[in-house]
């Protein structure tokens, strides 16, 4: 297991799913977990069991970030993980978006992810023994292979596939041993699925054969990728994008 004894991390989208895997691997580690998310409450159970800290936040009101990144400094002294989980989907085609749909995917996918990214650049730059940090974005399937009828969503998460590798580079050319990758997992069991089982009986099974393994990722095997890449056991990795997917991505749709 990655040793993260002494390390501080953000992560949002905290309360379910693949973020609330993620804050239990990551304090399982050894780190100390500021976690996020709008859902306060489920949010503030997790936060209970875990013994991490907890902070309601809606990543997509990028004027907040540096208050979330400044709770993390003060209690902890530092920062050196971020993990932009938070995001949602949109469900509609081209023809069907509306400007408040779009504006409002694009601010939790992208431009929260960019905030968040940029306000923890800013503490990694000043921690105690130099700029060290690891930035975990999110990514997904549809960034490399979009889905027709959730063209905001796709559209999202291929920018921030491109981000990543933008502010990877950047701080590589600054001198600073910041680095930022992005996972990209394939169908994962979580609420999102289940929702989508309750309103089409089915769509979990069908969302399973998305690989030839032929099921669904748990979201502790996520969890376990972001915390290598949180960890120093892969400091010369930065700017790659690391697929979860069980294989989706590997064969032809049409074999």
């Amino acid at each position: 297991m990655p040793d993260l004894s002494g390390k501080v991390a953000i992560v949002t989208g905290c309360a379910s799913g693949i973020g609330a895997a993620t804050v239990r691997r990551l304090r399982a580690d050894g780190a100390q977990v500021l976690g996020t998310d709008l859902a306060k409450d489920a949010g503030r159970l997790l936060a209970e069991e875990t013994g991490v800290s907890f902070a309601q936040q809606d990543v997509g009101e990028r004027a907040a970030w540096p208050a979330i990144v400044a709770q993390a400094l003060s209690s902890y002294g530092r920062l050196d993980i971020l993990v932009n989980n938070a995001g949602m989907v949109g469900g509609s085609s081209i023809a069907e978006t509306n400007d408040e749909a779009w504006d409002r995917v694009l601010a939790v996918n992208l431009t929260g992810t960019m905030a968040g990214c940029r306000a923890a650049i800013s503490a990694m730059i000043a921690n105690p023994g130099g700029a060290t940090g690891s930035i975990i974005n999110i990514g997904s399937t549809t960034a490399l292979t979009p889905l027709p009828n959730d063209i905001a969503y796709s559209a999202s998460k291929a920018a921030v596939l491109n981000m990543s590798k933008g502010i990877a580079t950047w701080c590589a050319r600054q001198g600073y041993a910041i680095r930022c990758n992005t996972v990209i997992p394939g169908a994962t069991d979580t609420g999102i699925l289940a929702k989508g089982d309750a309103d089409m009986p089915g769509f979990k099974a069908v969302a399973a054969r998305m690989s030839p393994m032929n099921r669904l990722a748990d979201p502790t095997e996520t969890a376990a990728a972001i915390a290598f890449l949180a960890s120093d056991e892969c400091r010369f990795m930065t700017g790659a994008d690391l697929l979860v997917d069980g294989g989706a991505l590997a064969i032809h749709p049409g074999l």
